[in-house]
C-alpha cells in the first residue's frame, strides 16, 4: 500500500509540475516563476499544507502554481486545481448576488432588511440592506457572540438557524445604523437568507446559476453542507505546539460571510469580470464599487464585499479571509491589468502577505514606496512633550482601552507610527491616519485626541487614569452576571492574583485592570456599571465586533 500511494503522489506532483509549467509560460517581461516560487518557498515541501496562486493580465492567465499538500494524511499534494475556502473572499459573491437582484428590480438596497427578515428586532432606526453590504449596519457579528456564549466558531456545527436565533435575541446594535464602521459576518449572512426569500430558490442555486455558470466557474460552490464529499478539496490545518499539524476545519453549514469553495483560477475569473461587467453590466459594477458613506457623510474604503484603496502608489481592489485553518486573498490594480489569487490551506500561511509579494514581482516599475511625512510638514517635539501625551485612553465608543506610546520624535497606537505635524497633530505615512488632540496647551490632565483612519473615521479617544484596586475593591465585583441576549452566564471571583472570569464549566480567565470599573484580556473587555447607591449591578462585554452586550448581576458574592 505504500509504494501505491508514493506512486500516486509521484504521478500527481508529475501532473502538478506539467500544469504549472504550462500555466505559467514566460512571456517576455513577465517575472520568473522561480521567483513566484520563491515567495511560497516554506511551504513547497511534502510535509505541511501549502498554497495556491494564480495571476492574471487583463484577465489571461499567466501563473497558476501550487505547493504543499491538500491532505497530509493521504500524501495528496495541492494543485492549481485544489479546491480551498478564501474565508471573507466570499463576501463579494455574495454582495454580488444580492446586487443583481437589486437590478432584477426585486429588491431595494435601500429596503429595510426587516422586509424580508422581520425575525430581527425593531431597534427603532431602520437598517438597511446597503448597511450589510458595506459593514454599517450597527448588527453585532453572530459568531462572536456565539463565542461568548461559549461555543465558539469550529466548536458547533452552526447552522442559518443559528444565525437567525442568536440575531434575533440581540436588544440593541452596536451603534446607530450608519454612524460608524464595524465588520460583522452577520450582515452577509442576512443576505444569503434574504436572497432565498426574494428569489424562491436556495442561495447555492441562485448564484450558480446566475454568477458561477455563467462565468465559467466550474469548480465553485458553497460550504453549504459541510458533510458533502468535494473531490480534490483541500484539508485545512493548524501547526501544533510540539511540532507538525492539527486538522481545522470549518464544521458549519453557515455560509455567505465565508464558505466558497472554489479555486485560484476561477477567482480570477470573477474579479476579471468586476472590470468589464460581461456579467451584470455598468450599474452591477458600479454597485460593488460604491463606497460605504457615513451619516457624517465620510466615505469609507469598504464597498460591496470589496475593500478599495492604493497600494504602494497603485489603486486596488481586495479583499483578504480566513475560516478556520485555511486562508485567502484577492487582489485586482485595475490600472496595470493585473490581478492576483492566493489560497493556504494552513492557518500560519500569510496569503495577504504572499499575494502582495507576488504583485510586487507583477507590477514592477509601477510601484513607489510610501512616502514618510515630508519634512516641510514634519515638526519637532520635545521629548517630555511626547511623554506627557503618552498613556492610557478609552474609546469612547466602546470602552476599550488603547495606550499611546512616546516614540523619539513620535508617538504609536497599536503598530502605526505617528509623526507630528503641528502642535498636537500627528500624521502616519502615506497621511490615511492622523490623530489630533483636542487641546494644545494642558496642564496634569492629558487632552482627548481624535483618531482618524480609513473606514474607522473620527474615532475620540479619552484619557483614562492607572487603576490598581485594592483586595476590597475586588471584592465588591464578584457575582454572577447574566445575559439573555448570548443566553450565558458568568462569574466574577477575586483572588490574591486579581479578578476571575469563569465560565458555564469552570473554566476561568484572568483580567487585567484597565481603567476604574474596567477589565480586560484577550481582547475582551469587561466594564462594571454601578446603581445610584455605588454598587457594582452589571457588567458590558466589548470586543472587536460587539461593543456594549450587556450582562445583569444575578447573584451576589
Amino acid at each position: 500500500m505504500r509504494r501505491v500511494v508514493s506512486l500516486a503522489t509521484a504521478l500527481a506532483f508529475v501532473a502538478l509540475l506539467w500544469t504549472s509549467v504550462a500555466a505559467a509560460a514566460q512571456a517576455p517581461g513577465e517575472p520568473a516563476p522561480s521567483a513566484v516560487d520563491a515567495v511560497f518557498h516554506d511551504f513547497d515541501n511534502t510535509r505541511s499544507p501549502g498554497c495556491a496562486v494564480a495571476v492574471s493580465r487583463a484577465g489571461v492567465p499567466v501563473l497558476a502554481r501550487a505547493y504543499g499538500m491538500a491532505d497530509l494524511e493521504h500524501e495528496v499534494p495541492n494543485t492549481a486545481e485544489t479546491i480551498f475556502e478564501p474565508g471573507s473572499v466570499s463576501k463579494q459573491f455574495t454582495a454580488a448576488a444580492t446586487i443583481l437582484l437589486s437590478l432584477d428590480g426585486k429588491l431595494s438596497l435601500d429596503d429595510d432588511v426587516r422586509t424580508y427578515i422581520p425575525e430581527l428586532p425593531d431597534y427603532g432606526a431602520i437598517v438597511t440592506i446597503r448597511h450589510l453590504l458595506n459593514h454599517t449596519s450597527g448588527i453585532r457579528d453572530w459568531g462572536s457572540v456565539a463565542g461568548i456564549e461559549g461555543w465558539p466558531r469550529t466548536r458547533r456545527a452552526h447552522t442559518h438557524t443559528h444565525v437567525l436565533d442568536i440575531l434575533s435575541r440581540q436588544k440593541s446594535l452596536n451603534y446607530t445604523p450608519g454612524d460608524y464602521y464595524s465588520y460583522t459576518n452577520s450582515g452577509y449572512n442576512l443576505q444569503a437568507i434574504l436572497i432565498e426569500r426574494v428569489s424562491g430558490m436556495p442561495f447555492a442555486e441562485f448564484t450558480r446559476e446566475r454568477i458561477f455558470e455563467p462565468l465559467g466557474m466550474t469548480h465553485t460552490q458553497w460550504r453549504d453542507d459541510f458533510t458533502r464529499i468535494v473531490k480534490n478539496r483541500a484539508i485545512a490545518y493548524e501547526p501544533r505546539e510540539s511540532g507538525g499539524w492539527s486538522m481545522l476545519m470549518p464544521f458549519e453549514d453557515v455560509h455567505g460571510n465565508g464558505g466558497l469553495l472554489t479555486t485560484v483560477e476561477d477567482l480570477l475569473k470573477f474579479t476579471r469580470n468586476l472590470e468589464t461587467g460581461a456579467l451584470g453590466g455598468p450599474r452591477f459594477l458600479e454597485e460593488m464599487h460604491r463606497q460605504g458613506v457615513l451619516n457624517s457623510g465620510q466615505v469609507i474604503a469598504y464597498a460591496s464585499g470589496l475593500v478599495l484603496g492604493a497600494y504602494k502608489g497603485v489603486p486596488q481592489v481586495q479583499h483578504s479571509g480566513s475560516t478556520a485553518g485555511y486562508r485567502g486573498h484577492l487582489v485586482r490594480f485595475p490600472d496595470q491589468g493585473v490581478a492576483v489569487a492566493v489560497m493556504c490551506n494552513a492557518a500560519s500561511g500569510n496569503a495577504t502577505r504572499f499575494a502582495y509579494q507576488v504583485a510586487d514581482l507583477y507590477l514592477g516599475s509601477a510601484l513607489r514606496e510610501v512616502a514618510p511625512v515630508p519634512p516641510s510638514r514634519a515638526v519637532v517635539l520635545p521629548a517630555e512633550r511626547l511623554r506627557a501625551l503618552a498613556g492610557a485612553y478609552r474609546d469612547t465608543r466602546t470602552g476599550v482601552p488603547e495606550r499611546l506610546v512616546a516614540l523619539e520624535g513620535g508617538l504609536r497606537i497599536g503598530g502605526t507610527t505617528l509623526i507630528p505635524v503641528g502642535e498636537g497633530r500627528f500624521v502616519a505615512a502615506g497621511g490615511e491616519t492622523t490623530l489630533a488632540f483636542e487641546a494644545t496647551s494642558f496642564g496634569d490632565r492629558r487632552p482627548a485626541a481624535v483618531l482618524d483612519r480609513p473606514n474607522h473615521p473620527h474615532v475620540r479617544f479619552e484619557p483614562v487614569a492607572p487603576f490598581a484596586p485594592t483586595a476590597a475593591e475586588l471584592r465588591a465585583y464578584e457575582g454572577a452576571y447574566r445575559s439573555d441576549e448570548a443566553e450565558a452566564t458568568y462569574r466574577i471571583r477575586a483572588g490574591e492574583g486579581g479578578l476571575m472570569l469563569v465560565d458555564r464549566w469552570g473554566q476561568s480567565v484572568p483580567l487585567e485592570p484597565s481603567y476604574r470599573d474596567a477589565f480586560g484580556r484577550g481582547g475582551r473587555t469587561i466594564l462594571f456599571g454601578r446603581d445610584a447607591s455605588g454598587r457594582v449591578d452589571r457588567m458590558t462585554w466589548s470586543e472587536s465586533r460587539v461593543w456594549g452586550l450587556a450582562f445583569t448581576r444575578v447573584e451576589g458574592p
